[in-house]
């Protein structure tokens, strides 16, 4: 088996943590425990979508380079300095013609909101990523996107700031108890990125589309980290690469394009099913529909592997980056009837079906503090969090196990 993509020279046992660190991906964290799953906080009127102070104000035309892109992209900087000032923003700057801009430079920025262990240097830290794009289509004038992809963004704020705090409780314990170097898989961040220019403006081809996701993906792989970080760039710090798109509509279908992170698309599937067991979703299903997730029952042999549908995570998917696009596409009926207002039903707040956004927001949430391994620092009973506690003890010493063996046989 050759190394994962992009990962630096480093001494022996260093490389083998990261080759580890991937082959242990699928069995690498424990569920959340159904107290967890109850005690989840919920979006309620932040996604109200005249006065929500997290989606409405997305719910306006915001074509790449005009002044409703520019309020959008200060609205994404100000939830994050005000409501997660731990997280850091960053930028991410380019400009191409259009076939619409008559030669002139149209700017497209991408915003990158990231929290990592406070002990740990960047270049040593992978990343689970969330992404949504931002940006709505230059035609029909005055097109909104509320699936496509206000109502995503909206959901990753949520989420963010739904684990926040304890990410900070997660770290600040292990800090105090001295075990900031006591396994690789502890050097776990997480971000999430806004993308810009994703829209076609006339019509989608290779250069006119994926403006801000071409852009950063080249940008990421070509930035190398200082000399014997574990990862060579950013790109490849990249542990998950998971794009939400065309999300808000009811009785979402949900597939599985790339046998390699099917695992993943499972985790999800599960923690659906697990949402309903337990009544804490709003969206309802019917017998013929039973699941948002078509392929859940498949086994990762039985996905067909191929680039699936065209979208932001084409250009890290050709740089070897791990996949998870969920989008609403039936194999048989397509994208959601308000896509692109193709069929006369404008993709706009009314539109949008709020009990499965808000759903949404609640499965990412719960997905990202799986993956973070943030049971016993969410809200939950006395007793959960003391039986959370000890599960990760038990876990902890297994995972130090399977550590020295693994580096025993390197």
């Amino acid at each position: 088996m050759s190394p994962p993509n992009g990962v630096g020279f480093r001494p022996l046992l260093s490389i083998s943590i990261a080759i580890l660190y991937f082959l242990l991906a699928g069995q690498a964290y424990d569920e959340i425990s159904d107290g967890t799953l109850n005690a989840l906080p919920r979006p309620n009127n932040d996604f109200d979508i005249h006065h929500g102070a997290l989606l409405s104000p997305i719910l306006i035309p915001r074509v790449s380079g005009t002044p409703g892109s520019a309020a959008v992209l200060q609205h994404f900087a100000d939830f994050f300095r005000n409501s997660l000032p731990s997280w850091n923003i960053e930028f991410q700057n380019s400009t191409s013609t259009t076939p619409v801009s008559k030669g002139k430079e149209v700017p497209f920025v991408n915003l990158i909101a990231s929290r990592n262990p406070p002990w740990a240097a960047p270049g040593d830290v992978g990343r689970l990523t969330l992404v949504a794009h931002y940006d709505s289509k230059y035609s029909p004038e005055g097109f909104i996107g509320a699936i496509d992809s206000a109502a995503p963004c909206a959901m990753l704020m949520h989420a963010m700031r739904s684990i926040d705090a304890a990410l900070t409780k997660k770290w600040e314990k292990m800090q105090a108890k001295g075990d900031t170097d006591s396994s690789w898989e502890e050097q776990k961040g997480i971000q999430v990125i806004f993308l810009d220019g994703e829209e076609a403006f006339k019509a989608w081809t290779s250069t006119d589309s994926l403006y801000g996701s071409r852009s950063l993906a080249e940008h990421w792989d070509s930035q190398v980290n200082p000399a014997m970080s574990t990862y060579k760039t950013p790109l490849s710090s990249i542990s998950l690469f998971v794009l939400l798109d065309l999300l808000g509509s009811k009785d979402p279908s949900i597939q599985s394009y790339f046998s390699t992170t099917h695992w993943a698309y499972k985790k999800l599937a599960h923690l659906e099913k697990r949402f309903r067991d337990l009544k804490q979703f709003k969206s309802s299903t019917d017998s013929s529909h039973p699941t948002w997730f078509l392929d859940s029952s498949k086994m990762e042999h039985d996905i067909s592997t191929f680039l699936g549908i065209q979208d932001d995570h084409l250009p890290f998917l050709e740089r070897g980056v791990e996949i998870l696009h969920v989008i609403d596409a039936h194999p048989s009926t397509g994208f959601p009837v308000v896509w692109h207002d193709e069929k006369g039903v404008p993709d706009d707040g009314e539109h949008l079906d709020l009990a499965t956004v808000e759903d949404w927001s609640m499965l990412i949430t719960a997905f990202a503090a799986e993956w973070m391994e943030l049971e016993g620092f969410m809200p939950q009973s006395r007793r959960e969090a003391k039986d959370a506690e000890h599960k990760r003890e038990k876990r902890s010493g297994k995972n130090v196990d399977r550590l020295n063996m693994k580096t025993e046989l390197s």
